[in-house]
C-alpha cells in the first residue's frame, strides 16, 4: 500500500455555506468573472466553462464563521495565463475595490487577494512556470511574500479589448483557463495537521514555517493545501457555521481512494466509503471528499 498520493492529484470545488446567495453569485460572477453552471433553489455551482469552481449553499440559520477559529483562510483559483488573471483583476476592482486585501509575489506564484461580501477569502493567482521554482534539498520550493503591484500588473498584461483570449498553454481545447488551484486552512496547530495531512492522507511537505503555516502537495506543485494559525492558534473543532461547507480532493483512480481509505482506517479515522469516493473530517470537523478523477 502506498503512503502518498498520486501525483496527478488535484484540488476539486470548494463548497461554501453562505447567508446571502444572490449577493455571492453577483460578487463571484460579476465581480472575479465565473459563470453560473447551476442555480438550483438555496445552491448555486459556479466555474470556467463547464468546470466547478465553487459550490455555494444557502444556509440563513448558521452563525457566522469566526476568524479565530479553524476554517477557511482563502479559496485559490489559479488561471492559466496572466492576461486572464489580468482581466479577473479588472472586473473584480470595478465591481468590489473595497473587497482588495493585498497581493504578494511567492516565487512560485503571483497572487491578489480578496474578501467576498461574507468575509470568506479569496486569491486570485497564476503560476511562474515550474523549471523556474527554485528547489530546496528536500525537494520543497523556495517561497517568500515580496511586493507586487497590482495596478502595474494589470498595464503589463491586461489584453487588449479586440484580441482574442490566449490558447490554453497545453493547446488543448475545452481546458479551462481558471482551476482550484488549493485552498488555504486556518487550524489550530502545525504539528496537528502535519501528522494528520501529510502522515495519513499522504501529502507532501513543500515548504514550512515553524508552528505558523505548512504548505502541503502532490506530485511537486507547490501547495494543494496551505495551513496556518496567524488567526487560528489553539482553536478546537469546528462548530456549524457559515464559511467552509466542504474541502474536495482529486485523485486519479478508484484504486487510490481505496488505498487513502486503508491508511484512514490504519490511522483510526472514521471515513465514508461508496466505492468511487471516501468522505471524512479533519482533525477540527473540516469535512473532505476525495473521489477518483471523472
Amino acid at each position: 500500500m502506498t503512503d502518498r498520493l498520486a501525483q496527478d492529484t488535484a484540488m476539486g470545488t470548494v463548497n461554501l455555506l453562505v447567508r446571502d446567495l444572490d449577493a455571492m453569485i453577483r460578487y463571484y460572477a460579476t465581480g472575479i468573472g465565473l459563470d453560473v453552471l447551476e442555480h438550483t433553489g438555496p445552491t448555486a455551482v459556479l466555474g470556467r466553462g463547464s468546470t466547478p469552481i465553487m459550490r455555494m449553499r444557502a444556509e440563513r440559520d448558521l452563525p457566522t464563521f469566526s476568524r479565530r477559529d479553524a476554517g477557511l483562510f482563502h479559496t485559490a483559483i489559479l488561471f492559466a495565463d496572466r492576461a486572464s488573471l489580468a482581466q479577473a483583476l479588472v472586473s473584480v476592482a470595478q465591481f468590489a475595490p473595497a473587497s482588495f486585501t493585498g497581493s504578494a509575489d511567492h516565487l512560485v506564484s503571483e497572487a491578489f487577494y480578496f474578501d467576498d461580501p461574507e468575509g470568506n477569502g479569496v486569491e486570485l493567482y497564476v503560476d511562474r512556470p515550474r523549471e523556474q521554482w527554485a528547489r530546496t534539498a528536500g525537494g520543497g520550493v523556495q517561497m517568500d511574500s515580496l511586493p507586487l503591484d497590482p495596478n502595474a500588473f494589470v498595464r503589463a498584461h491586461l489584453a487588449p479589448a479586440t484580441q482574442a483570449a490566449p490558447a490554453s498553454p497545453s493547446g488543448q481545447t475545452n481546458v479551462p483557463d481558471a482551476v482550484i488551484g488549493h485552498v488555504h486552512l486556518q487550524v489550530g496547530d502545525i504539528a496537528t495537521a502535519r501528522a494528520f495531512y501529510v502522515d495519513t492522507l499522504g501529502f507532501e511537505v513543500m515548504a514550512a514555517f515553524g508552528r505558523q503555516a505548512l504548505f502541503i502537495a502532490a506530485g511537486g506543485y507547490h501547495h494543494h493545501i496551505g495551513m496556518n494559525t496567524w488567526n487560528s492558534a489553539g482553536a478546537g473543532p469546528r462548530a456549524a457555521t457559515l464559511g467552509l461547507g466542504q474541502v474536495s480532493i482529486e485523485v486519479p483512480t478508484t484504486d487510490d481512494v481505496v488505498a487513502l481509505t486503508d491508511r484512514l482506517r490504519l490511522a483510526g479515522v472514521k471515513g465514508r466509503h461508496d466505492g468511487a469516493t471516501v468522505r471524512f473530517e479533519d482533525p477540527w470537523n473540516t469535512l473532505i471528499e476525495v473521489s477518483a478523477a471523472a
